[in-house]
């Protein structure tokens, strides 16, 4: 035979004197609810480290010669040191060479003022200049200027431009990849590569040497060497000397007064894409996530006939498994009370039968049944253990048998 599961009444307010059962929710079941966030923060967060310490080693700044990096300018340092030259790094440009040299300086607007006046005073054969500013080029090469100054374009895409020019390395090298911000040559020096009325690259002489400016190093990266005349114009700029000194700039100083100003994509990582990337997988993931949920529980009737046995014991099931035996002796109490007092005649107020009235009936029905007892039963203290709830599941039925058969 089968049956449907009845829909319970609303929950009876308990009596003043009676413990409330507590639906605060408990460290273990916090726990239990937020472990498998806790494990996926935790496994973003090894990750990321993961990352972090694995890309420490390709943290070196663009035009850095110790960058293996498509960016860096290793390659052309290693090309030197196989044709003989001597080459080192130095974060101090102003020390005095120890033999007639080549000194490099990829971001001579760092300098500070003083360090400008050093380094002119210092005897250097050649010195190349990578985008130097009004202020080192006032400083380090007298009579050239930027192009904007005079009118012109400041700036030039890198291409591949013929050299155009007298000067041998130029000559030599042929078509190379210049562009980047534009000079003038003034009255003694020698522009190549010109582009809109500037030159991308600029000798001037200067004492015994000369000092070479060139408005963009793209030519001296890794991944470029391979393109046109880019490795004969690197090796012939900076392979002029025995010895090469690299300047390795300090990224966190202020820039050098008068120079210009570094723009907002100049901070930007260049591969910060890739961090956008995982920005989108993010989103598709949150996306994913949220949409799976099917909003909020919804009251439908059962499609078919399920036995009033099977429901209660998967209930039960439920509440075993999450040790709820306070919102099991509710449920059975509540119960039990909705089936004493139509037996006693006890009329339900706001769908649940008042507390004093309905033990005072019971206790009326069963003499030898104190009513402190029935009110005990009935609305007492939730079980502390499984065998605690069995012995009220089984005194709530000896107490309905009684009552309907006193």
């Amino acid at each position: 035979m089968t049956s449907t599961v009845p829909v319970p009444p609303p929950v009876a307010e308990a009596p003043a004197g009676a413990a409330p059962t507590s639906l605060t929710p408990t460290g273990r079941g916090l726990w239990r609810r937020a472990r498998w966030y806790l494990a996926f923060l935790a496994a973003v967060l090894i990750g990321a480290t993961a990352v972090a310490a694995l890309g420490q080693d390709h943290s070196y700044p663009p035009l850095d010669p110790r960058s293996y990096d498509r960016d860096g300018a290793h390659a052309v340092v290693a090309l030197l040191e196989r044709q003989g030259l001597k080459s080192e790094f130095t974060t101090d440009p102003t020390r005095s060479p120890a033999a007639p040299d080549t000194l490099v300086l990829p971001e001579p607007d760092l300098l500070s003022p003083a360090q400008l006046r050093a380094v002119a005073a210092a005897r250097h054969r050649r010195l190349v200049l990578i985008a130097p500013g009004p202020a080192a080029l006032t400083a380090l090469a007298p009579g050239i200027r930027l192009s904007e100054d005079d009118g012109g374009l400041p700036y030039a895409s890198v291409r591949s431009t013929p050299a155009d020019c007298s000067l041998p390395e130029a000559v030599r090298a042929g078509s190379a990849h210049l562009g980047g911000t534009l000079y003038t040559s003034g009255s003694r020096g020698d522009g190549c590569y010109p582009r809109s009325h500037g030159y991308p690259l600029v000798r001037i002489p200067v004492g015994d040497g000369d000092v070479i400016v060139l408005g963009s190093g793209t030519f001296l990266r890794n991944e470029q060497l391979t393109q046109d005349g880019d490795a004969s114009l690197a090796l012939g700029l900076l392979g002029s000397q025995p010895r090469l000194t690299w300047h390795l700039p300090d990224y966190s100083a202020p820039l050098a007064e008068n120079a210009r100003p570094r723009t907002f994509t100049d901070f930007i990582p260049s591969d910060w894409h890739w961090a956008g990337y995982q920005l989108a997988v993010a989103a598709v993931l949150a996306a994913l996530w949220r949409g799976r949920r099917l909003g909020p529980v919804v009251a439908e009737d059962l499609p078919v006939v399920v036995r009033a046995s099977e429901t209660t014991e998967g209930r039960a099931r439920l509440y075993r498994r999450a040790k709820a035996r306070g919102r099991a002796a509710e449920a059975l109490r509540r119960a039990a009370a909705h089936r004493l007092a139509p037996a006693l005649g006890v009329p339900l107020r706001s769908g649940a039968p008042d507390p004093d009235a309905l033990c005072a009936a019971a206790a009326d029905r069963l003499p030898d049944q104190p009513a402190g007892d029935v009110r005990a039963l009935l609305y007492g203290p939730p079980p502390t253990d499984d065998a605690a709830l069995l012995r009220l599941a089984d005194d709530l039925d000896a107490l309905e048998r009684q009552v309907r058969n006193p």
